[in-house]
């Protein structure tokens, strides 16, 4: 399932591990802070490995049709 993502710029430490496991989605802004460029780019596994592996849990994961939260 495809994914609309969030990221909680406040709490994003810019640690990186979002860009690790999805590239092609995430990167890190000139203020070192996670955003997100391409919600398609990488797989949804790797999307939500991504998520997982924040530091922070700052990446929050919704169900593009139903706007539920997937994931934290």
């Amino acid at each position: 399932m495809p994914y609309k993502i969030y990221v909680d710029r406040d709490d994003c430490i810019g640690a990186g591990t979002c860009v690790e496991c999805a590239p092609n989605v995430f990167a890190l802004d000139d203020e070192n802070i996670a955003i997100v460029f391409d919600t398609t780019g990488d797989s949804d596994e790797d999307v939500f490995a991504a998520a997982q592996d924040c530091p922070q849990q700052c990446i929050y994961l919704f169900d593009v049709d139903t706007d539920e939260q997937v994931y934290p």
